[in-house]
């Protein structure tokens, strides 16, 4: 059996054979016996590359913080992660940029800290019972790299088609519904922050 460490658009935490091209992080939540016990334990959630400076790691290793993998950096933005500041600086630095752009509205500088955007990024990804924070918008205003829930499905935005999220990668194209409005599981500054230029890396093969 495989090691629950792969999440999903939705934030879940669940056990794959499918392969992650990014590495994120949340603090440690797993047990001695390499078990998740708990969705998270710090506010900054992030993305990190899957090689920095030759360092190693022993997945899972006691009280050291839990590795957990992404298909693409879309699924983990999807979920509440945000580019890492150690490993991935220039694109964490973009982000920022975006984000403050894109969300005039708290009224943020380049120097604000990050842990102020974290703030604002929890409260958009997760419920005090631990359910997942979504929104409704109209699916043709979404940036690319917004995540959709619909028909009980995790569907991935790009150049106004919707492609389906599994753990292994994304199914065919469809047309984006007709609906005026659909669940959106993407965070909703983060998705201010993609309509105002980060373009998040995408695992599509179009």
């Amino acid at each position: 059996m495989p090691l629950q460490n792969r999440v999903d658009p939705e934030g879940n935490i669940i056990s794959t054979n499918a392969r992650g091209a990014w590495l994120g992080n949340r603090g440690v939540i797993h047990n001695d016996q390499k078990q998740i016990v708990r969705p998270f334990k710090i506010k900054a959630w992030i993305t990190c590359a899957l090689q920095f400076k030759g360092r190693h790691r022993a997945v899972m290793t006691p009280n050291r913080w839990t590795e957990l993998f992404f298909l693409d950096e879309a699924t983990a933005f999807a979920a509440g992660h945000r580019p890492c500041f150690e490993c991935r600086r220039d694109y964490a630095n973009l982000f920022k940029a975006a984000w403050i752009k894109g969300n005039p509205g708290f009224g943020f500088n380049l120097k604000t800290p990050i842990g102020k955007i974290d703030d604002i990024i929890h409260s958009e990804r997760i419920k005090a019972d631990r359910s997942k924070v979504i929104f409704k918008e109209n699916p043709q205003k979404l940036p690319d790299g917004t995540f959709i829930l619909f028909e009980n499905n995790r569907y991935l935005i790009n150049q106004h088609k919707m492609y389906l999220w599994t753990p292994f990668g994304y199914e065919a194209g469809k047309d984006l519904p007709a609906n005026d409005k659909v669940e959106v599981l993407t965070p909703a500054s983060i998705v201010n922050a993609f309509a105002a230029g980060y373009i998040p890396q995408m695992g599509l093969k179009v």
